[in-house]
This record gives structure tokens, sequence and C-alpha cells, in this order.
């Protein structure tokens, strides 16, 4: 595991990937951003009524305010993570080239499955976050179990994205895969800082790439 993140922090600062980040970053901000500017107020009323439950005023009036940007935070992460998974396959196969030129490239990932794996993560990890959103509070707990949260954003898309173009034996497959939720989560650190959160997606897409790889090659 430490050589696998050791390539992929040199791979995540070289110049086609800091390329990458900036395109998918600026795709994300733009559009998230235009859809925020004329739901916000949509959004902020159903956080609001969600948390009628609480029976101090001003806690619900500051807890849907920090919800309702946590919420925005979240889809911003989610549209990159989508983006990420449409447009990663060329980098995929050029960092696979520059670091297993041995490994040839056995397919290549669909497209309607990319997008219908990375909604479908996209909502099931916005049901969970916004149904047990008070546990993110709890100090230590709460830090890792949003990161849990986010590795379920990360985890199928990637798993999918990358064994799709080097792996067909669907066992072999299952076998390199049984870490996924560890290399999600680390990946997921990046979602902590702002700017730095458009890096995620990419990484996980990266960490894997090695993990399944790097054995192979010694």
């Amino acid at each position: 595991m430490k050589n696998t993140i050791s390539k992929s922090m040199q791979d995540i600062f070289s110049p086609e990937v800091l390329k990458f980040v900036f395109k998918i970053g600026t795709m994300a901000i733009l559009s998230t951003g235009v859809f925020i500017y004329f739901f916000w107020s949509t959004l902020s009323n159903f956080i609001t009524s969600y948390l009628s439950w609480i029976p101090w005023k001003w806690l619900q009036t500051t807890g849907a305010s920090a919800a309702t940007i946590a919420l925005a935070y979240m889809l911003i992460i989610i549209v990159i993570s989508i983006l990420t998974s449409l447009y990663v396959e060329p980098l995929l196969k050029k960092l696979a080239a520059k670091h297993y030129p041995k490994v040839k490239v056995v397919g290549s990932p669909n497209i309607a499955t990319s997008v219908y794996l990375s909604i479908k993560s996209g909502l099931i990890f916005l049901l969970i976050f916004m149904f047990t959103f008070p546990l993110i509070f709890i100090p230590v707990f709460g830090q890792v179990y949003m990161l849990w949260l986010w590795s379920i954003l990360l985890k199928a898309p990637t798993v999918y994205d990358v064994s799709s173009l080097f792996i067909t034996d669907k066992k072999e497959i299952k076998e390199k895969t049984k870490k996924s939720t560890s290399i999600a989560m680390i990946a997921s650190l990046f979602n902590y800082v702002p700017v730095l959160n458009i890096f995620a997606p990419v990484f996980a897409q990266i960490l894997f790439l090695h993990h399944i790889l790097g054995k192979d090659q010694g």
C-alpha cells in the first residue's frame, strides 16, 4: 500500500493530472454553482423542514444554515465525481503506459454504466448523509464516518472505470477490489480541504490503478 500511495502522490501533482483536475473542477463548480443559485431557497426550506424535530428554534436555524452549506458542498463533490468518471479514461491509459508499459488495455468502461454507477453512488451517499447528518458532529467518530460516506461516492465508479480497462476476469476483479473501501477512504481525505476536494475522485482512480497493476509488475 505504501508504494501505491507513493506513486499516486507523484502522479497527482504531475502536469497532465493537474490539467485534468483544473478542467473537471472548473466544469463542476460552474454547473453546480448555477444549480445552487436557482435552487438555494428550495434546499434551505427543505432542510429547515427536515430539522423541525429539533426543539430549540435557534438550533434549527443554525443547523439549517450549516446543513444547507454542507449539502451544497456535497453536491459539488458529487458532480466532480461524475465528471471524473466520464473523462478519466485517457488519463488512466496515459499513466498506465508511463508506469506499466507491458500492461495492455483490454477493454473500455461503458459510458452509460459509468454515469449510472456515479449517479447511483451519489444518491446513496446523499440519502445516508441526510438521514445521519448529526453523526458527523461526534468528535473523531464523525470524521471517520464522513470518510466512509465519501468512500461510497468513490468506490463503485472507481472500481468499474479502472478494472474495465485492464481486467476481464470477474474473479480477478473481485480479488483485486478487496481493499477498495480503504483506497476510497484514503482518497476522500482530500474532501476535508476546500479546493483540494477536486483531487479526490481522480486520486481514487490513480490509487486503484497502482493497486491493481503495481503488484503484477513487482
